[in-house]
């Protein structure tokens, strides 16, 4: 077991990449934290899980220092439809409150245990729509997801000689609950999906379990040597 008696604490893993992350996770022999918004998402994981509000900065840090985790994953994230011009103040908040502000505090409250103890793994997980390619209207989306990269860099190179290791995982379109609403509101659902998978070279979208395999390299000793890296694993798509 790749990751046997290494405490990871896992945001968003109630469904979708979390979900997968976090089963993933106990099955290579973690003790996992899972947290998600919805504490019923988190039915059927045999580990500790509980509600909690990722943007909740105190009760992010509580509970993030008290898990002491060695793995520490970031998957709570949103994502907002439209252009520059149909952008809103509201939604560029949330976005950044959600998919950045919270990786910001659960790392401050990651890492000091984690240089007190010799080292430590982050695994961010950010999209390849960011500052690696763009994807039509996602403009707010994009631009969190840019940050994400940014903020992965920095903490890699400000600790790499504290023993942590700090990545992030970069998907093109993965299947999860999540795509589905947002397939769904667009009014056509099997347009959208038609127009989703056109886009991936491979002709297929992701699956959650991909993504999750990923996690567990960056979160196990195999990728011992791999620091400051946006992974992308995305069917093509950036290579198209």
């Amino acid at each position: 077991m790749r990751l046997q008696g290494k405490r990871a604490f896992i945001t968003a893993a109630g469904q979708g990449i979390g979900r997968a992350i976090a089963q993933a996770y106990i099955n290579e022999g973690a003790i996992v934290t899972a947290t998600d918004l919805k504490a019923e998402l988190l039915d059927g994981l045999d580990c500790t899980t509980f509600a909690l509000d990722a943007t909740d900065k105190d009760a992010l840090q509580k509970a993030v220092a008290e898990a002491a985790p060695d793995i520490l994953v970031n998957c709570a994230g949103f994502v907002h439809a439209g252009t520059i011009l149909e952008a809103k103040e509201n939604e560029f908040d949330f976005a950044f409150d959600l998919n950045v502000r919270a990786q910001f505090h659960s790392m401050q409250a990651a890492i000091p245990g984690m240089v007190e103890r010799g080292g430590g793994a982050i695994v961010n997980v950010a999209s390849v729509a960011s500052s690696i390619i763009a994807a039509p209207g996602r403009f707010v989306y994009g631009a969190s997801k840019a940050a994400v990269i940014g903020m992965t860099k920095s903490v890699a190179v400000d600790f790499v000689t504290k023993g942590i290791r700090c990545n992030c995982i970069c998907p093109g379109t993965v299947d999860s609950p999540s795509l589905h609403d947002r397939l769904r509101a667009t009014g056509d659902y099997e347009g959208a999906m038609k127009a989703f998978i056109a886009r991936q070279p491979m002709g297929r979208i992701g699956t959650p379990e991909e993504i999750a395999n990923l996690a567990v390299y960056l979160g196990s000793d195999e990728s011992a040597f791999t620091t400051g890296q946006a992974h992308v694993i995305d069917g093509g798509w950036a290579a198209a």
